[in-house]
């Protein structure tokens, strides 16, 4: 039976996705906090928080789930052209700040975000703790795009992507999937299928086959020097 679970500010266990509500599609729990035991416990679980600036906490398992298979996100003949015409940088971990407050910037046609100061203050602890992590695209000195998540096992839990200039985003995108598969990473968990993602290569697949997919990858070692700050070559 579907239900709606409400967490008080003790660390209570989430109850399991099979349980979300299918409508709105996905959504399981309400309340708690977004210390990083929790926040951790949540991804680990494959659940994730998303909530309005005048919400309550929600939390999040929807069905299907959209994921990238890595290998397969796709990059264009024309987009690989675009990128190699580009002088730009591309860095893990420089700017984590910066691209979480790039990635809060509303978009056209939105008045506000989802990406609160609450989320950056808890996000911001958990890359200070060596769990998120982000990719920076740059033109000289300016930050131009970049996308940040987490990082659980061998699956790489994506947030939110931004740009300054077109393309930027797909650069940090491409530069992610680059940068996973040498470090032993198997899976981009991108949550909720969007066309821009669908461009991308993502697919969605059932929830169950996501949570066997989670619980096989999650506590697989991947190359202890993942995370370490570096600039990258984006190889085309």
């Amino acid at each position: 039976m579907k239900s709606l679970s409400f967490l008080n500010r003790e660390f209570d266990a989430f109850p399991s996705p099979e349980l979300a509500l299918t409508d709105p599609n996905g959504l399981l729990a309400i309340g708690g906090d977004l210390r990083p035991d929790r926040l951790l416990t949540a991804y680990y679980n494959g659940i994730f928080p998303w909530f309005n600036a005048d919400d309550p906490i929600l939390w999040w398992s929807p069905d299907p789930r959209a994921v990238f298979v890595l290998g397969q996100v796709h990059i264009s003949t024309s987009l690989r052209k675009h990128f190699k015409k580009q002088p730009w940088r591309i860095t893990i971990n420089h700017a984590f700040t910066d691209v979480m407050a790039g990635c809060a910037q509303p978009r056209s046609k939105q008045s506000g975000t989802w990406i609160t100061h609450e989320i950056q203050m808890a996000y911001r602890e958990l890359h200070h703790n060596g769990h998120a992590h982000s990719i920076e695209v740059w033109q000289g000195e300016r930050l131009i795009g970049g996308l940040y998540g987490l990082a659980i096992g061998q699956v790489f839990c994506g947030e939110s992507m931004f740009h300054r200039q077109t393309n930027a985003s797909k650069a940090a995108m491409a530069a992610l999937q680059q940068h996973l598969l040498k470090m032993g990473f198997k899976l981009i968990d991108a949550q909720v299928m969007n066309p821009h993602l669908e461009s991308l290569g993502a697919q969605a697949i059932k929830r169950a086959d996501f949570m066997a997919l989670l619980a096989k990858l999650r506590d697989k070692d991947v190359n202890p020097e993942a995370w370490v700050p570096r600039e990258v070559n984006l190889e085309l």
